[in-house]
């Protein structure tokens, strides 16, 4: 199998021992993306859609580095810390997507997630 790495200077570094995403073949595994800010590390702090939209820019950073956007994603994973935030995640994540066949998606409440932030997506592109 051959596999490359994805690496893009528009999103933050890993904070562990992963790549931002890796490529096989024409599939794009991005891993999952925190509303850190390239560069400085910063998190971004505010309402939960300002942390949405910089987890949205940290993946298109990435999808961009890899010659793919919005319209590659297959698949999103959405992890968030309370449910009842769903409607403004939602929201957000759904304004990076343009087209008529948004991907398939789950979204799972989780007790903790890195740094404490309140939503964490990871996604699955194609070539």
């Amino acid at each position: 199998m051959s596999k490359s790495v994805i690496y893009s200077e528009q999103a933050p570094a890993p904070i562990g021992p992963y790549s931002q995403a890796i490529r096989v073949k024409d599939t794009l595994y991005v891993s999952g993306q925190i509303a850190l800010l390239a560069g400085s590390g910063e998190l971004v702090k505010g309402t939960i859609e300002e942390e949405t939209r910089q987890v949205m820019h940290n993946l298109e950073a990435i999808l961009k580095a890899a010659g793919m956007g919005f319209n590659n994603i297959a698949k999103c994973t959405i992890f968030i810390k309370d449910m009842n935030d769903f409607g403004a995640i939602n929201g957000v994540y759904g304004s990076f997507f343009t087209d008529q066949q948004p991907p398939a998606r789950e979204t799972v409440e989780v007790s903790r997630l890195p740094k404490d932030v309140r939503v964490e997506i990871s996604c699955i592109a194609v070539a």
